[in-house]
């Protein structure tokens, strides 16, 4: 059953804060990978391409965890466990809007041509936070 994201963990989300998601490797070994992060209110987002570690994980096994670390209060934390769900609709808006969020930019300056992005939604099974 899902868990709702508290006002106080949106409010983290929404920051520029950088987050470690751990996926499932095809012979179990847990992967883990900074990245940047966001919600959409309801779910923990993240963004990646196609033909990545972290998107061949996801769609062979989708159970994920995010921990979210506030860089300037350590005992500020959220720790989200579920389920991914893979969106390609508008993920190239989204990365765009993650790099004006942690970099100032209008525009992902990290894209290669050809690269398919993709929206990792990570609907809350599990939350802890404090």
């Amino acid at each position: 059953m899902a868990k709702r994201l508290s006002d106080k963990d949106i409010e983290l989300l929404n920051e520029p804060q950088i987050a470690c998601v751990a996926t499932v490797g095809g012979e179990g070994a847990v992967q883990l990978t900074p990245v940047w992060v966001d919600t959409d209110g309801e779910a923990v987002v993240i963004n990646t391409a196609k033909g990545r570690v972290k998107h061949k994980n996801l769609v062979a096994n989708p159970n994920i965890s995010v921990l979210v670390v506030d860089r300037a209060d350590l005992y500020r934390w959220l720790s989200v466990s579920g389920r991914a769900e893979l969106v390609e609709e508008g993920a190239d808006e989204h990365i765009d809007r993650l790099a004006h969020k942690y970099l100032g930019v209008d525009s992902y300056p990290q894209r290669t041509p050809g690269e398919v992005r993709v929206i990792v939604r990570v609907v809350p099974e599990r939350r802890l936070g404090q």
